[in-house]
C-alpha cells in the first residue's frame, strides 16, 4: 500500500519555520489537523513519536498531501536519518500508520516514528509538541 499523506508532528509543521517545514510547504497541501494513538518524546531540539496500543495516548499533529510524493519523501528520508537499507542505524523509520482527522475519520498515512531507545527520554504528555515547547 502507498499513500500521498503525511503526518508531521514537530520541526516539519510549516509554524516550526525551518528550511525543511518551507521546503515540505512548498511540496504539499495541508489537509488539516490530524491524530494517531502513540506516545511523543523530547529527544534533543526535536520531537520523537512511538506507537502506542493505549487509545488514551495520542499524539497530534498535521496531515498534509504531498505533491511529487517520491521526490519529498526521499528529501525527507534524509532529513529524518532513515535509511530503508539500514533499519537498525536509522533515527527514525517511515511507516504507514492508521491516522484520524478532526471528524474521527481515518485513513493511512506516512509518519516519522523515532527508531531509538526513548529510555530516560523526556514524555511529552499532551502529544503536543509545538504547544509544550512554546515559552
Amino acid at each position: 500500500m502507498n499513500s500521498d499523506f503525511l503526518f508531521v508532528y514537530g520541526t516539519l509543521l510549516q509554524n516550526a519555520d525551518n528550511d525543511m517545514s518551507r521546503f515540505l510547504a512548498a511540496h504539499s497541501k495541508v489537509k488539516g489537523k490530524a491524530y494517531f494513538f502513540g506516545k511523543l518524546y523530547k529527544i534533543s531540539w526535536f520531537p520523537g513519536a512511538i506507537l502506542s496500543d493505549d487509545t488514551s495516548n495520542k499524539v497530534h499533529g498535521t496531515c498534509i498531501k504531498l505533491t511529487n510524493t517520491e521526490a519529498t519523501l526521499s528529501a525527507l528520508d534524509d532529513y529524518e536519518g532513515y535509511d530503508a537499507n539500514d533499519l537498525e542505524s536509522s533515527l527514525f523509520t517511515r511507516q504507514l500508520v492508521t491516522i484520524y482527522d478532526e471528524n474521527d475519520a481515518s485513513y493511512k498515512a506516512w509518519v516519522y516514528l523515532y527508531n531509538q531507545n526513548i529510555e530516560g527520554e523526556t514524555r511529552i504528555p499532551s502529544g503536543d509538541f509545538l504547544n509544550e515547547t512554546k515559552p
